[in-house]
Protein backbone atom coordinates (compact mmCIF):
# COMPACT_ATOMS: atom_id res chain seq x y z
CA UNK A 1 0.00 0.00 0.00
CA UNK A 2 2.04 2.93 -1.33
CA UNK A 3 1.23 6.53 -2.35
CA UNK A 4 -2.10 6.53 -0.52
CA UNK A 5 -3.84 9.87 -1.07
CA UNK A 6 -6.71 11.73 0.57
CA UNK A 7 -10.10 10.31 -0.30
CA UNK A 8 -13.34 12.27 -0.47
CA UNK A 9 -15.82 10.13 1.46
CA UNK A 10 -18.98 12.14 0.68
CA UNK A 11 -21.39 11.84 -2.21
CA UNK A 12 -24.22 14.15 -3.23
CA UNK A 13 -26.89 11.45 -3.50
CA UNK A 14 -30.35 11.13 -1.97
CA UNK A 15 -29.76 7.53 -0.84
CA UNK A 16 -27.10 5.89 1.28
CA UNK A 17 -25.66 6.29 4.79
CA UNK A 18 -26.02 9.94 5.89
CA UNK A 19 -22.78 11.53 6.99
CA UNK A 20 -22.85 11.91 10.86
CA UNK A 21 -22.25 15.66 10.78
CA UNK A 22 -24.67 18.35 12.10
CA UNK A 23 -24.59 22.14 11.92
CA UNK A 24 -25.94 24.39 14.70
CA UNK A 25 -28.30 27.07 13.36
CA UNK A 26 -27.51 29.40 16.31
CA UNK A 27 -23.73 29.44 16.67
CA UNK A 28 -22.59 27.60 13.53
CA UNK A 29 -20.85 24.81 15.49
CA UNK A 30 -20.01 21.69 13.42
CA UNK A 31 -20.95 18.57 15.39
CA UNK A 32 -19.60 15.08 14.61
CA UNK A 33 -21.29 12.35 16.62
CA UNK A 34 -21.97 8.62 16.57
CA UNK A 35 -25.50 9.31 17.96
CA UNK A 36 -28.02 11.90 16.85
CA UNK A 37 -27.40 15.01 19.04
CA UNK A 38 -30.42 16.59 20.74
CA UNK A 39 -28.78 19.98 21.17
CA UNK A 40 -25.61 21.92 20.42
CA UNK A 41 -22.84 21.18 22.97
CA UNK A 42 -21.69 24.82 22.78
CA UNK A 43 -24.88 26.95 22.92
CA UNK A 44 -27.51 24.32 23.78
CA UNK A 45 -29.40 25.35 20.66
CA UNK A 46 -31.77 22.82 19.14
CA UNK A 47 -31.77 24.17 15.58
CA UNK A 48 -29.55 21.39 14.19
CA UNK A 49 -29.29 20.45 10.53
CA UNK A 50 -27.68 17.17 9.40
CA UNK A 51 -25.44 17.31 6.36
CA UNK A 52 -27.32 16.33 3.21
CA UNK A 53 -24.43 14.27 1.78
CA UNK A 54 -24.09 10.54 2.21
CA UNK A 55 -21.01 8.44 2.76
CA UNK A 56 -19.27 7.21 -0.38
CA UNK A 57 -20.46 3.72 -1.39
CA UNK A 58 -16.90 2.41 -1.10
CA UNK A 59 -16.58 3.85 2.41
CA UNK A 60 -19.55 1.80 3.55
CA UNK A 61 -18.36 -1.24 1.62
CA UNK A 62 -14.90 -0.96 3.16
CA UNK A 63 -16.44 -1.80 6.55
CA UNK A 64 -17.89 -5.06 5.23
CA UNK A 65 -15.31 -7.59 6.61
CA UNK A 66 -16.09 -6.74 10.24
CA UNK A 67 -19.53 -5.07 10.28
CA UNK A 68 -21.09 -8.27 8.88
CA UNK A 69 -19.65 -10.13 11.89
CA UNK A 70 -21.29 -7.92 14.53
CA UNK A 71 -18.78 -5.08 15.03
CA UNK A 72 -18.59 -2.88 17.07
CA UNK A 73 -19.63 -5.65 19.49
CA UNK A 74 -16.94 -8.26 20.16
CA UNK A 75 -19.05 -11.15 18.97
CA UNK A 76 -17.98 -14.79 18.73
CA UNK A 77 -18.33 -14.55 14.95
CA UNK A 78 -15.97 -11.56 14.85
CA UNK A 79 -13.38 -13.35 17.01
CA UNK A 80 -13.69 -16.53 14.94
CA UNK A 81 -13.81 -15.24 11.40
CA UNK A 82 -11.80 -12.01 11.41
CA UNK A 83 -9.50 -11.90 9.56
CA UNK A 84 -11.00 -14.07 6.83
CA UNK A 85 -8.82 -16.31 4.69
CA UNK A 86 -9.86 -15.26 1.20
CA UNK A 87 -11.56 -12.41 -0.65
CA UNK A 88 -12.90 -13.15 -4.14
CA UNK A 89 -13.47 -10.14 -6.37
CA UNK A 90 -12.87 -8.62 -9.81
CA UNK A 91 -9.70 -6.75 -10.71
CA UNK A 92 -11.71 -3.67 -11.74
CA UNK A 93 -12.47 -2.79 -8.08
CA UNK A 94 -9.03 -3.61 -6.68
CA UNK A 95 -8.46 0.03 -5.67
CA UNK A 96 -12.08 1.03 -5.03
CA UNK A 97 -12.89 -1.78 -2.63
CA UNK A 98 -10.00 -4.14 -1.82
CA UNK A 99 -7.48 -1.45 -0.89
CA UNK A 100 -10.07 0.42 1.18
CA UNK A 101 -11.11 -2.69 3.08
CA UNK A 102 -7.45 -3.16 3.93
CA UNK A 103 -7.17 0.45 5.17
CA UNK A 104 -10.35 0.21 7.26
CA UNK A 105 -9.45 -3.21 8.65
CA UNK A 106 -6.01 -2.11 9.79
CA UNK A 107 -7.38 1.16 11.23
CA UNK A 108 -10.42 -0.22 13.05
CA UNK A 109 -9.47 -3.83 13.84
CA UNK A 110 -5.67 -3.38 13.93
CA UNK A 111 -5.33 -6.36 11.58
CA UNK A 112 -5.69 -7.08 7.87
CA UNK A 113 -9.21 -8.19 6.81
CA UNK A 114 -8.04 -11.18 4.71
CA UNK A 115 -4.91 -13.14 3.84
CA UNK A 116 -5.42 -13.78 0.10
CA UNK A 117 -7.25 -11.95 -2.67
CA UNK A 118 -8.45 -13.96 -5.68
CA UNK A 119 -9.08 -11.69 -8.67
CA UNK A 120 -11.53 -13.55 -10.86
CA UNK A 121 -12.01 -13.02 -14.56
CA UNK A 122 -14.58 -10.74 -16.14
CA UNK A 123 -17.39 -12.57 -17.91
CA UNK A 124 -17.68 -11.40 -21.51
CA UNK A 125 -19.84 -12.52 -24.43
CA UNK A 126 -18.76 -15.24 -26.87
CA UNK A 127 -16.92 -12.64 -29.03
CA UNK A 128 -14.92 -11.32 -26.08
CA UNK A 129 -16.90 -8.08 -25.76
CA UNK A 130 -18.02 -6.73 -22.39
CA UNK A 131 -21.68 -7.49 -21.79
CA UNK A 132 -23.92 -4.48 -22.16
CA UNK A 133 -27.67 -3.86 -22.12
CA UNK A 134 -27.34 -1.33 -24.92
CA UNK A 135 -25.54 -3.87 -27.10
CA UNK A 136 -28.04 -6.56 -26.22
CA UNK A 137 -25.29 -9.13 -25.64
CA UNK A 138 -25.94 -9.76 -21.95
CA UNK A 139 -26.65 -13.25 -20.67
CA UNK A 140 -29.23 -13.43 -17.88
CA UNK A 141 -27.93 -16.01 -15.37
CA UNK A 142 -31.44 -16.77 -14.12
CA UNK A 143 -32.55 -17.64 -17.65
CA UNK A 144 -29.48 -19.87 -18.08
CA UNK A 145 -30.22 -21.60 -14.78
CA UNK A 146 -33.83 -22.24 -15.78
CA UNK A 147 -32.72 -23.56 -19.16
CA UNK A 148 -29.64 -25.61 -18.30
CA UNK A 149 -29.63 -26.04 -14.52
CA UNK A 150 -27.73 -24.35 -11.71
CA UNK A 151 -24.99 -26.97 -11.50
CA UNK A 152 -24.25 -26.89 -15.22
CA UNK A 153 -24.01 -23.10 -15.08
CA UNK A 154 -21.73 -23.15 -12.02
CA UNK A 155 -19.45 -25.76 -13.57
CA UNK A 156 -19.20 -23.76 -16.82
CA UNK A 157 -17.99 -20.69 -14.93
CA UNK A 158 -15.42 -22.75 -13.00
CA UNK A 159 -14.21 -24.55 -16.13
CA UNK A 160 -13.54 -21.31 -17.99
CA UNK A 161 -12.14 -19.31 -15.07
CA UNK A 162 -8.44 -19.48 -15.91
CA UNK A 163 -6.18 -17.09 -14.01
CA UNK A 164 -5.44 -13.91 -15.92
CA UNK A 165 -7.98 -14.63 -18.64
CA UNK A 166 -11.51 -13.34 -19.14
CA UNK A 167 -14.39 -15.79 -19.55
CA UNK A 168 -16.14 -15.89 -22.92
CA UNK A 169 -19.63 -17.05 -22.07
CA UNK A 170 -22.27 -18.40 -24.43
CA UNK A 171 -25.38 -20.58 -24.01
CA UNK A 172 -23.69 -23.29 -26.12
CA UNK A 173 -20.91 -23.67 -23.57
CA UNK A 174 -23.39 -24.00 -20.72
CA UNK A 175 -25.35 -26.56 -22.74
CA UNK A 176 -22.16 -28.60 -23.14
CA UNK A 177 -21.91 -29.00 -19.37
CA UNK A 178 -25.61 -29.82 -19.16
CA UNK A 179 -24.65 -32.93 -21.15
CA UNK A 180 -22.01 -33.58 -18.48
CA UNK A 181 -24.69 -33.45 -15.78
CA UNK A 182 -26.76 -35.91 -17.82
CA UNK A 183 -23.69 -38.17 -18.05
CA UNK A 184 -23.39 -38.12 -14.26
CA UNK A 185 -27.10 -39.02 -13.82
CA UNK A 186 -26.73 -41.93 -16.25
CA UNK A 187 -23.58 -43.14 -14.46
CA UNK A 188 -25.42 -42.86 -11.13
CA UNK A 189 -28.34 -44.88 -12.46
CA UNK A 190 -26.05 -47.69 -13.63
CA UNK A 191 -24.02 -47.59 -10.42
CA UNK A 192 -26.95 -47.50 -7.99
CA UNK A 193 -28.96 -50.15 -9.87
CA UNK A 194 -26.01 -52.54 -9.54
CA UNK A 195 -25.57 -51.93 -5.81
CA UNK A 196 -29.05 -53.03 -4.70
CA UNK A 197 -27.81 -56.50 -3.68
CA UNK A 198 -24.43 -55.37 -2.35
CA UNK A 199 -23.67 -56.27 1.27
CA UNK A 200 -21.08 -53.78 2.45
CA UNK A 201 -20.58 -55.59 5.77
CA UNK A 202 -19.53 -58.84 4.06
CA UNK A 203 -15.74 -59.41 3.95
CA UNK A 204 -14.11 -59.15 0.54
CA UNK A 205 -13.84 -62.65 -0.95
CA UNK A 206 -11.36 -61.82 -3.71
CA UNK A 207 -8.51 -59.37 -4.36
CA UNK A 208 -8.93 -56.38 -6.65
CA UNK A 209 -8.67 -57.18 -10.35
CA UNK A 210 -6.77 -54.99 -12.81
CA UNK A 211 -9.69 -52.57 -13.54
CA UNK A 212 -10.26 -52.03 -9.79
CA UNK A 213 -6.58 -51.31 -9.18
CA UNK A 214 -6.52 -48.98 -12.19
CA UNK A 215 -9.62 -46.92 -11.31
CA UNK A 216 -8.47 -46.46 -7.70
CA UNK A 217 -5.04 -45.34 -8.89
CA UNK A 218 -6.67 -42.84 -11.29
CA UNK A 219 -8.96 -41.62 -8.50
CA UNK A 220 -5.89 -41.10 -6.32
CA UNK A 221 -4.28 -38.94 -9.01
CA UNK A 222 -7.52 -36.98 -9.45
CA UNK A 223 -7.82 -36.31 -5.70
CA UNK A 224 -4.24 -35.06 -5.67
CA UNK A 225 -4.73 -32.82 -8.72
CA UNK A 226 -8.10 -31.39 -7.59
CA UNK A 227 -6.83 -30.69 -4.06
CA UNK A 228 -3.65 -29.02 -5.29
CA UNK A 229 -5.56 -26.94 -7.84
CA UNK A 230 -8.12 -25.75 -5.29
CA UNK A 231 -5.35 -24.86 -2.82
CA UNK A 232 -3.70 -22.76 -5.58
CA UNK A 233 -7.03 -21.24 -6.72
CA UNK A 234 -6.71 -22.88 -10.16
CA UNK A 235 -10.41 -23.67 -10.36
CA UNK A 236 -10.38 -24.44 -14.08
CA UNK A 237 -7.65 -27.07 -13.58
CA UNK A 238 -9.58 -28.62 -10.69
CA UNK A 239 -12.78 -28.81 -12.75
CA UNK A 240 -10.89 -30.22 -15.75
CA UNK A 241 -9.38 -32.98 -13.60
CA UNK A 242 -12.71 -34.10 -12.13
CA UNK A 243 -14.44 -33.79 -15.54
CA UNK A 244 -11.82 -36.02 -17.18
CA UNK A 245 -12.02 -38.62 -14.42
CA UNK A 246 -15.82 -38.86 -14.41
CA UNK A 247 -16.43 -38.79 -18.15
CA UNK A 248 -13.43 -40.57 -19.63
CA UNK A 249 -12.16 -42.87 -16.90
CA UNK A 250 -15.13 -43.81 -14.73
CA UNK A 251 -17.94 -43.68 -17.32
CA UNK A 252 -16.24 -44.51 -20.63
CA UNK A 253 -13.92 -47.21 -19.30
CA UNK A 254 -14.54 -48.48 -15.78
CA UNK A 255 -18.32 -48.85 -15.99
CA UNK A 256 -18.07 -50.52 -19.38
CA UNK A 257 -15.26 -52.87 -18.39
CA UNK A 258 -17.13 -53.82 -15.16
CA UNK A 259 -20.35 -54.97 -16.82
CA UNK A 260 -19.35 -58.66 -17.22
CA UNK A 261 -18.58 -58.84 -13.47
CA UNK A 262 -21.75 -56.95 -12.51
CA UNK A 263 -23.93 -59.16 -14.70
CA UNK A 264 -22.51 -62.35 -13.16
CA UNK A 265 -20.48 -63.48 -16.16
CA UNK A 266 -17.27 -63.92 -14.15
CA UNK A 267 -17.90 -64.97 -10.52
CA UNK A 268 -19.91 -63.85 -7.45
CA UNK A 269 -16.63 -62.98 -5.72
CA UNK A 270 -15.57 -60.68 -8.54
CA UNK A 271 -19.00 -59.07 -8.59
CA UNK A 272 -18.64 -58.22 -4.90
CA UNK A 273 -15.17 -56.70 -5.50
CA UNK A 274 -16.53 -54.61 -8.37
CA UNK A 275 -19.55 -53.43 -6.35
CA UNK A 276 -17.36 -52.41 -3.40
CA UNK A 277 -15.04 -50.47 -5.68
CA UNK A 278 -17.91 -48.82 -7.53
CA UNK A 279 -19.51 -47.57 -4.32
CA UNK A 280 -16.23 -46.31 -2.90
CA UNK A 281 -15.09 -44.61 -6.10
CA UNK A 282 -18.50 -43.15 -6.96
CA UNK A 283 -18.83 -41.66 -3.45
CA UNK A 284 -15.38 -40.04 -3.60
CA UNK A 285 -16.18 -38.80 -7.10
CA UNK A 286 -19.30 -37.02 -5.80
CA UNK A 287 -17.31 -35.43 -2.97
CA UNK A 288 -14.70 -34.09 -5.40
CA UNK A 289 -17.45 -32.70 -7.62
CA UNK A 290 -19.51 -31.21 -4.77
CA UNK A 291 -17.85 -27.75 -4.67
CA UNK A 292 -18.73 -27.33 -8.35
CA UNK A 293 -22.13 -29.06 -8.44
CA UNK A 294 -23.66 -28.94 -4.94
CA UNK A 295 -27.25 -29.83 -5.86
CA UNK A 296 -26.76 -32.88 -8.09
CA UNK A 297 -24.09 -34.32 -5.81
CA UNK A 298 -26.17 -33.92 -2.64
CA UNK A 299 -29.12 -35.68 -4.30
CA UNK A 300 -26.96 -38.58 -5.49
CA UNK A 301 -25.03 -38.80 -2.20
CA UNK A 302 -28.30 -39.34 -0.32
CA UNK A 303 -29.30 -42.02 -2.83
CA UNK A 304 -25.90 -43.70 -2.44
CA UNK A 305 -25.58 -43.47 1.34
CA UNK A 306 -29.17 -43.34 2.57
CA UNK A 307 -31.08 -40.50 4.23
CA UNK A 308 -29.68 -41.28 7.70
CA UNK A 309 -26.16 -40.36 6.58
CA UNK A 310 -24.62 -36.92 6.99
CA UNK A 311 -25.01 -34.53 4.11
CA UNK A 312 -22.21 -34.54 1.56
CA UNK A 313 -21.43 -30.90 2.34
CA UNK A 314 -20.22 -31.84 5.84
CA UNK A 315 -18.47 -35.07 4.83
CA UNK A 316 -14.68 -35.20 4.77
CA UNK A 317 -13.09 -34.23 1.47
CA UNK A 318 -11.27 -37.22 -0.14
CA UNK A 319 -7.57 -37.66 0.55
CA UNK A 320 -4.94 -39.64 -1.32
CA UNK A 321 -4.77 -43.31 -0.27
CA UNK A 322 -1.19 -44.56 -0.50
CA UNK A 323 -2.45 -48.16 -0.84
CA UNK A 324 -4.19 -47.20 -4.10
CA UNK A 325 -1.02 -46.10 -5.88
CA UNK A 326 -0.54 -48.77 -8.57
CA UNK A 327 1.78 -47.55 -11.33
CA UNK A 328 2.18 -51.06 -12.75
CA UNK A 329 -1.60 -51.58 -12.90
CA UNK A 330 -2.02 -48.18 -14.60
CA UNK A 331 0.58 -49.07 -17.22
CA UNK A 332 -0.94 -52.50 -17.92
CA UNK A 333 -4.49 -51.17 -18.09
CA UNK A 334 -3.50 -48.32 -20.39
CA UNK A 335 -1.89 -50.83 -22.76
CA UNK A 336 -5.16 -52.80 -22.94
CA UNK A 337 -7.15 -49.58 -23.44
CA UNK A 338 -4.90 -48.51 -26.31
CA UNK A 339 -5.36 -51.89 -27.97
CA UNK A 340 -9.16 -51.62 -27.65
CA UNK A 341 -9.05 -48.05 -29.01
CA UNK A 342 -6.90 -49.18 -31.94
CA UNK A 343 -9.40 -51.92 -32.89
CA UNK A 344 -12.26 -49.41 -32.60
CA UNK A 345 -10.38 -46.93 -34.81
CA UNK A 346 -9.87 -49.59 -37.48
CA UNK A 347 -13.60 -50.34 -37.34
CA UNK A 348 -14.39 -46.66 -37.87
CA UNK A 349 -11.88 -46.09 -40.66
CA UNK A 350 -12.93 -49.25 -42.51
CA UNK A 351 -16.63 -48.61 -41.86
CA UNK A 352 -17.09 -51.99 -40.18
CA UNK A 353 -20.38 -52.12 -38.21
CA UNK A 354 -19.90 -52.27 -34.40
CA UNK A 355 -22.13 -55.37 -34.31
CA UNK A 356 -19.82 -57.37 -36.62
CA UNK A 357 -17.54 -59.65 -34.58
CA UNK A 358 -13.90 -59.50 -35.65
CA UNK A 359 -10.98 -61.90 -35.46
CA UNK A 360 -7.92 -60.05 -34.18
CA UNK A 361 -4.24 -61.01 -34.09
CA UNK A 362 -1.86 -59.22 -31.74
CA UNK A 363 1.92 -59.24 -32.09
CA UNK A 364 3.90 -58.31 -28.97
CA UNK A 365 7.63 -57.74 -28.58
CA UNK A 366 8.26 -59.94 -25.52
CA UNK A 367 6.69 -62.52 -23.19
CA UNK A 368 5.84 -59.97 -20.48
CA UNK A 369 3.62 -58.02 -22.90
CA UNK A 370 2.04 -61.27 -24.04
CA UNK A 371 1.18 -62.11 -20.44
CA UNK A 372 -0.42 -58.65 -19.91
CA UNK A 373 -2.57 -58.92 -23.06
CA UNK A 374 -3.62 -62.50 -22.31
CA UNK A 375 -4.56 -61.55 -18.72
CA UNK A 376 -6.76 -58.78 -20.08
CA UNK A 377 -8.04 -60.69 -23.10
CA UNK A 378 -11.61 -60.82 -21.74
CA UNK A 379 -11.71 -57.03 -21.56
CA UNK A 380 -10.44 -56.72 -25.15
CA UNK A 381 -12.92 -59.33 -26.41
CA UNK A 382 -15.89 -57.65 -24.70
CA UNK A 383 -15.14 -54.00 -25.41
CA UNK A 384 -13.96 -54.59 -29.00
CA UNK A 385 -16.73 -57.11 -29.80
CA UNK A 386 -14.35 -59.80 -31.04
CA UNK A 387 -15.00 -63.36 -32.11
CA UNK A 388 -11.45 -64.43 -31.29
CA UNK A 389 -8.13 -63.04 -30.14
CA UNK A 390 -4.70 -64.55 -30.79
CA UNK A 391 -1.59 -63.16 -29.06
CA UNK A 392 1.94 -64.14 -30.12
CA UNK A 393 5.46 -62.79 -29.79
CA UNK A 394 6.76 -61.27 -33.06
CA UNK A 395 3.82 -62.45 -35.14
CA UNK A 396 4.42 -62.07 -38.88
CA UNK A 397 2.02 -59.66 -40.60
CA UNK A 398 -0.08 -61.34 -43.27
CA UNK A 399 -1.67 -59.88 -46.40
CA UNK A 400 -5.14 -58.35 -46.28
CA UNK A 401 -5.09 -56.98 -42.73
CA UNK A 402 -5.59 -53.52 -41.29
CA UNK A 403 -2.80 -52.69 -38.84
CA UNK A 404 -2.80 -50.66 -35.65
CA UNK A 405 0.32 -49.89 -33.60
CA UNK A 406 0.53 -49.42 -29.82
CA UNK A 407 4.16 -48.87 -28.86
CA UNK A 408 5.96 -52.09 -29.83
CA UNK A 409 2.64 -53.96 -30.10
CA UNK A 410 0.90 -54.44 -33.45
CA UNK A 411 -2.79 -55.18 -33.93
CA UNK A 412 -3.84 -57.02 -37.11
CA UNK A 413 -7.48 -57.11 -38.21
CA UNK A 414 -8.08 -59.47 -41.18
CA UNK A 415 -10.47 -57.77 -43.62
CA UNK A 416 -11.06 -60.57 -46.12
CA UNK A 417 -14.79 -61.01 -46.61
CA UNK A 418 -15.53 -58.02 -44.34
CA UNK A 419 -14.57 -54.99 -46.44
CA UNK A 420 -15.04 -54.47 -50.20
CA UNK A 421 -11.58 -52.98 -50.68
CA UNK A 422 -12.10 -51.85 -54.29
CA UNK A 423 -15.50 -50.30 -53.54
CA UNK A 424 -14.24 -48.62 -50.39
CA UNK A 425 -11.24 -47.18 -52.26
CA UNK A 426 -13.55 -45.73 -54.92
CA UNK A 427 -15.75 -44.15 -52.25
CA UNK A 428 -12.77 -42.64 -50.43
CA UNK A 429 -11.27 -41.30 -53.68
CA UNK A 430 -14.56 -39.57 -54.52
CA UNK A 431 -14.95 -38.10 -51.03
CA UNK A 432 -11.30 -37.03 -50.94
CA UNK A 433 -11.71 -35.14 -54.23
CA UNK A 434 -14.74 -33.27 -52.84
CA UNK A 435 -13.02 -32.33 -49.58
CA UNK A 436 -9.92 -31.27 -51.52
CA UNK A 437 -12.07 -28.86 -53.56
CA UNK A 438 -13.72 -27.47 -50.41
CA UNK A 439 -10.30 -27.07 -48.80
CA UNK A 440 -8.94 -25.16 -51.80
CA UNK A 441 -11.93 -22.79 -51.92
CA UNK A 442 -11.78 -22.05 -48.19
CA UNK A 443 -8.01 -21.47 -48.28
CA UNK A 444 -8.37 -19.09 -51.24
CA UNK A 445 -11.11 -17.15 -49.49
CA UNK A 446 -9.07 -16.69 -46.31
CA UNK A 447 -6.02 -15.65 -48.34
CA UNK A 448 -8.06 -12.85 -49.95
CA UNK A 449 -7.05 -9.53 -48.34
CA UNK A 450 -10.36 -7.86 -49.29
CA UNK A 451 -12.33 -10.58 -47.51
CA UNK A 452 -10.29 -10.20 -44.31
CA UNK A 453 -10.54 -6.40 -44.46
CA UNK A 454 -14.29 -6.16 -45.06
CA UNK A 455 -15.81 -9.25 -43.38
CA UNK A 456 -17.01 -9.16 -39.77
CA UNK A 457 -14.74 -10.96 -37.25
CA UNK A 458 -17.37 -13.65 -36.62
CA UNK A 459 -17.59 -14.39 -40.38
CA UNK A 460 -13.80 -14.74 -40.61
CA UNK A 461 -13.79 -17.01 -37.54
CA UNK A 462 -16.53 -19.15 -39.06
CA UNK A 463 -14.51 -19.55 -42.27
CA UNK A 464 -11.37 -20.44 -40.30
CA UNK A 465 -13.34 -23.09 -38.39
CA UNK A 466 -14.57 -24.51 -41.73
CA UNK A 467 -11.00 -24.65 -43.04
CA UNK A 468 -9.82 -26.50 -39.93
CA UNK A 469 -12.69 -28.99 -40.29
CA UNK A 470 -11.84 -29.61 -43.96
CA UNK A 471 -8.16 -30.13 -43.08
CA UNK A 472 -9.01 -32.67 -40.37
CA UNK A 473 -11.39 -34.55 -42.66
CA UNK A 474 -8.83 -34.55 -45.50
CA UNK A 475 -6.16 -36.01 -43.19
CA UNK A 476 -8.52 -38.74 -41.93
CA UNK A 477 -9.55 -39.70 -45.48
CA UNK A 478 -5.94 -39.81 -46.64
CA UNK A 479 -5.04 -42.05 -43.72
CA UNK A 480 -7.92 -44.44 -44.45
CA UNK A 481 -7.03 -44.57 -48.16
CA UNK A 482 -3.39 -45.23 -47.36
CA UNK A 483 -4.41 -48.12 -45.12
CA UNK A 484 -6.55 -49.61 -47.90
CA UNK A 485 -3.71 -49.28 -50.40
CA UNK A 486 -1.38 -51.07 -47.99
CA UNK A 487 -3.90 -53.90 -47.62
CA UNK A 488 -4.33 -54.26 -51.39
CA UNK A 489 -0.60 -54.66 -52.05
Amino acid sequence: MNNIRDWCISRQLWWGHRIPVWYCGNCGKVIVSTVDPASCPVCDGTELRQDEDVLDTWFSSALWPFTTLGWPKRTEALKTFYPTSLLVTGFDILFFWVARMMMMGIYVMKDVPFKDVYLHALVRDEKGEKMSKSKGNSIDPLVMIDQYGTDAFRFTLAAYTAQGRDVRMSPERIEGYKFFVNKIWNAARLTLNNLTDFDESAPSAAPDSLPEKWIKAKLNETIEEVTRSLDEYRFNDASAAIYNFIWHEYCDWYLEISKPALYGKISPEQKQVTQRTMKEVFGAMLQLLHPFMPFVTEELWQALKGSDENAIMVSKFPVVQEAWSEKAAEKDMEMLMEIITSVRNIRGEMRIPPSHKLKVLISVAEEQSKKIVETGSNYILNLSNLESLVVEVNLVETKGVATGVVGTTKIFVPLSGIVDIAGEKARLDKELAKVSKDLEQSSRKLANHDFRAKAAPEIIQKEEDKLKSFQEKFTALERALKKLNEIAV
